[in-house]
């Protein structure tokens, strides 16, 4: 095989994202929790996966479903006990899975014991524990805030007349990597998760961690970018070494970072092998592509177009030809569902475009990581009141809307497509009540259409199902390490039909097609060297043998023929 390609464990994995709060509750509170995971694992194991990736089950108030911890060596009471979660590791290890968790380290929860003494005085020990500016110096430099009413990232303390810095809520202040006891009290809580034989981290917003203390005026040459800027910290790469160091190179563990703000020409800096950093990262090109320029969750007018779609992911894969290692997704927890985003989800062509959608992540070069409900195409839920919304995003988000007399339904009809409670509605197990994912009531509404096939019960029996392909799909890049580490080569680029490219390795070479329009689309084969090509998988009916000038390729049907 040509280019990238030292063998590693996490780079051959099949990554299984499970937001725990929808995934499975056993208890009949409506919250999913970590005995319901347990009870899953013989059918999680059954997809072919090879790790699992927890959202986070730490002690939390939920200002931000879990993501504001107030205990980082507790477990949530609404998910458990800490016994659950070791017979929850243990089970994963039985079955010859992994276990990849959260690391939330950028901010902690204003209820952390932390930030409760921190807060009381300006003196006190843990004082400089998070980023304080004091009054009596003015009004901070503006800094934005994803989860902020007023987008303001400093939010005024009377108690000590100062104001602290949170990048995310007001519950969710900044921590201040900048004191190394701060960074000794993170690199001792990874060794407390390593040491109990987790096998990763799934770092939240790590960029974010270095900050300039002296909060200057944002520099001119980001104009107004506030998410670059704060990717772009003067410590960061220190940071991430030191953890690399003291931490993460003593343990055989996986690391992909999320990466908002990083750039094509930075990433190597984060996961090149001799950089001592992160395994890979999540970058924001894709996640970027319905929205309205600098607008994080506001969908653009004018549809995406194909060509951006493949320039995207042509570009990130050239990255990593020879150096580090990059992952692929179309969905998580916090963006919309893959089949309403990038295919189609009216029932004319919802089965294939899942299909497509997974033919592509598992054909594609890097790490593919799934999100629950992706493997049975659950897609969005589209709610049409706000009192259905659970997201602090989109609450705060409508609020502020209607604070400056903004078009309301305009803004509801945004959601639709773009909250993120769209990823967050229950797993669908079956067509009993409430999809079988609880006794009680749900904590979120679940989507209707699980009682109309889209739900792992029913799939399971289909031989022809959305996840009886996504298993065969998994079992076919796993047999063939050319889909893993073989050359990519993008193919009639300006098409905006069909996605199409070839993964060369030194004997085999396939040829993947996927169609991206409800419309029949013909694709030339006259450019194509081969002498013959055999079908490997395809969602829909395709010729055994590649034809030797063209192919009409179905609405979203998806087509991988090995070339030899």
């Amino acid at each position: 095989m040509e280019g990238n390609t030292a063998r590693i464990w996490w780079k051959e994995s099949v990554v299984y994202q499970i937001y725990p709060r929808s995934f499975n509750d056993s208890n009949g509170d409506g919250i999913g929790d970590i005995r319901g995971i347990t009870d899953k694992l013989d059918y999680l194991k059954s997809l072919g996966v090879d790790v699992l990736w927890l959202n986070p089950v730490y002690e939390s108030p939920n200002d931000d479903n879990g993501y504001d911890i107030s205990d980082y060596r507790a477990i949530m009471s609404e998910f458990g006990s800490m016994d659950d979660f070791d017979a929850l590791l243990e089970g994963i290890h039985q079955r010859d899975m992994r276990l990849i968790m959260d690391l939330v380290v950028n901010h902690s929860s204003d209820e952390h014991r932390w930030f409760k003494a921190s807060r009381k005085s300006r003196t006190n020990p843990f004082r400089d524990y998070y980023h304080w500016w004091p009054a009596e110096k003015g009004v901070p430099p503006k800094r934005w805030s994803y989860f902020d009413q007023e987008d303001n990232a400093w939010q005024y303390d009377e108690t000590t007349n100062a104001y602290y810095l949170h990048y995310f809520s007001v519950k969710q202040p900044d921590l201040k990597w900048e004191n190394p006891k701060v960074r000794q009290e993170i690199y001792e809580m990874m060794r407390f998760w390593f040491d109990k034989g987790i096998d990763g981290f799934r770092m939240d917003v790590i960029p974010f961690i270095s900050k300039d203390t002296s909060y200057p005026e944002l520099p001119a040459s980001y104009d107004g970018d506030f998410i670059a800027y704060y990717a772009n910290g003067p410590r960061l790469h220190e940071f991430l070494q030191e953890m690399n160091a003291q931490v993460l190179s003593q343990y055989d563990v996986m690391t992909v970072g999320e990466a908002p703000g990083v750039t094509l020409d930075q990433a190597l800096d984060f996961v090149a092998e001799d950089r001592k950093e992160l395994n890979m990262f999540f970058h924001f090109d894709l996640l970027a592509l319905d929205r309205e320029p600098g607008e994080v969750f506001k969908m653009r007018k004018d549809p995406w177009k194909l060509t951006e779609f493949k320039a995207i992911h042509s570009k990130w894969d050239q990255v990593f030809e020879e150096k580090g290692w990059g992952s692929i997704f179309l969905c998580n927890h916090d963006f919309p569902r893959s089949v309403s985003r990038w295919g189609n989800d009216t029932p004319a062509y919802w089965r294939n475009s899942a299909t497509m959608l997974h033919t592509f992540c598992l054909s594609m070069r890097g790490t593919p990581f799934f999100y629950q409900g992706e493997e049975i195409g659950m897609t969005n839920i589209r709610f049409d009141s706000i009192e259905d919304y659970r997201d602090i995003n989109t609450l705060n988000a409508y609020h502020k809307a209607a604070h400056n007399c903004d078009d309301l339904q305009a803004f509801l009809e945004n959601e639709k497509d773009a909250s993120r409670d769209n990823s967050r509605t229950p797993m669908q197990w079956n067509s009993g009540e409430n999809a079988g994912f609880t006794q009680g009531d749900p904590w979120i509404k679940v989507n209707p259409n699980y009682r109309t096939g889209i739900n792992v019960a029913d799939q399971e029996k289909d031989p022809d199902s959305v996840l009886n392909y996504f298993k065969k799909m998994i079992r076919i890049r796993k047999e063939h390490p050319e889909l893993i580490y073989g050359a990519y080569q993008l193919l009639d680029e300006d098409n905006q039909k069909v996605y199409a490219y070839t993964r060369k390795g030194k004997e085999k070479t396939f040829l993947v097609l996927l169609s991206f329009t409800e419309e029949a689309a013909e694709f030339s084969l006259k450019d194509i060297p081969k002498v013959k090509g055999q079908l490997v998988i395809s969602n829909d009916h395709a010729p055994s043998q590649l034809p030797e000038d063209r192919i009409v390729l179905s609405p979203y049907q998806a087509a991988i023929y090995a070339l030899s």
